[in-house]
């Protein structure tokens, strides 16, 4: 695939490239992750930083402080954060919570919102994912009832929310919830903002195997704020911003660990001569070069699929995640084989790539529901022209 960056995205790469590599190496990620992942003591002041190279302000229109930038550059900055383990809910607050509210929330609520998402003061997080929906979008059980008064209460409960609870990390959330309908129904849901600080709103915190921190979010007839009355539409897109970016993050991993897995092999002897020159290990990075490439082009083809119509836009999403999570599988397993049992420890950074790498293959619908997805869209095209 022939694609050309322009050199502000180029710009735009090579600032986050800098920052990536000054401030945030493996020994800092270390750190991280034993204070706590996201809510350790240091990660504020990482996600101060990004608000201070406009970052955050990515997808925020330039009315409420921000850059007003687009799927390109997000699917820049996002290999920037993939290719140093950036431990950051970036893609969830920063494209996604404030990409649904730009693009379908009242005035009212962008007004209140978006200028803090973009200088850095609120996270806005998708709560998405329910128990028993298995990655199913329409599957919302969780409820939301509109009392006398106008006012909206949430009840239901979410689980892994990435950086999710009480710890001061989230400051709102994106809710689905169900005014009418059957639970497994697109028609009836729609999307709410929950601030973290609402009555009636519980928060169970967790560790994911990354590092990272999740939390099952309980909601009790919390107070909303209505983003969208029809939000099955706004919900897919706002997924699929998301998997756009789960991709371009994955392909930035991918090339580190590549790198790091090439570094090992042509310093490391056995017999006094370099196991970088074996053939057999020389053709399986061949082929993790592979799958990297073609992990690439996808994450490009989910990327400038993003403006598409949504059926166009939502088969494309799913045929990225697919191959992605194919190659990111392959390309971690193989690295972790390449290296050996240095692979898989916790002060080496390439166990800190496997780790992020299989929990991205999980995230926002797996690869067997990926191609499940594929396959169903596959057959109602081909019921269309039949």
């Amino acid at each position: 695939m022939d694609f050309d960056f322009t050199s502000d995205q180029e710009q735009l790469r090579d600032v986050v490239r800098r920052w990536v590599d000054k401030d945030y190496d493996i020994e800092h990620r270390r750190a991280l992750v034993k204070a706590g992942g996201h809510a350790g003591a240091d990660s504020g002041s990482a996600w101060q930083s990004l608000a201070e190279l406009g970052l955050l302000g990515l997808a925020v229109t330039g009315e409420h402080g921000g850059m007003d930038m687009g799927p390109v550059e997000a699917m820049v900055v996002m290999e920037e954060l993939g290719r140093g383990l950036v431990i950051s809910p970036y893609a969830g607050a920063a494209l996604m919570g404030a990409g649904v509210l730009r693009d379908h929330g009242p005035a009212e609520l962008q007004a209140a919102w978006l200028p803090r998402v973009a200088e850095g003061t609120a996270r806005i997080i998708p709560a998405l994912q329910e128990r028993a929906a298995r990655y199913r979008l329409n599957h919302v059980s969780a409820t939301a009832q509109q009392g006398a008064d106008g006012a909206w209460r949430v009840s239901g409960v979410k689980n892994l929310v990435a950086i999710g609870g009480d710890d001061g990390v989230a400051e709102a959330y994106v809710v689905p919830a169900r005014v009418s309908g059957a639970v497994d129904a697109s028609e009836g849901i729609a999307l709410f903002l929950v601030e973290r600080g609402a009555a009636g709103l519980k928060a169970q915190t967790h560790a994911l195997l990354d590092g990272s921190r999740a939390a099952e979010l309980t909601f009790d007839n919390a107070p909303a704020a209505l983003i969208a009355k029809d939000g099955f539409a706004p919900l897919e897109h706002m997924v699929d911003i998301g998997i756009a970016a789960l991709c371009a993050e994955g392909v930035g991993a991918m090339e580190s660990l590549l790198a790091l897995t090439v570094e090992y092999l042509n310093t490391r002897k056995q017999f006094n001569v370099l196991i970088g020159s074996f053939q057999a290990l020389r053709h399986r990075v061949a082929d993790m070069k592979m799958q990297l490439e073609l992990a690439r082009s996808m994450s490009y083809y989910a990327t400038l699929k993003l403006t598409a119509p949504a059926a166009e836009r939502r088969r494309a999403l799913s045929q990225a995640k697919v191959q992605l999570g194919q190659s990111m599988r392959y390309v971690a397993q193989q690295a972790v084989q390449l290296h050996g049992g240095i692979g898989v420890t916790e002060e080496y950074a390439a166990g800190h790539f496997f780790k992020r790498l299989t929990v991205m293959e999980l995230s926002l619908g797996d690869t067997l529901h990926h191609l499940g997805e594929v396959s169903d869209r596959m057959q109602d095209s081909a019921g269309v022209f039949a």
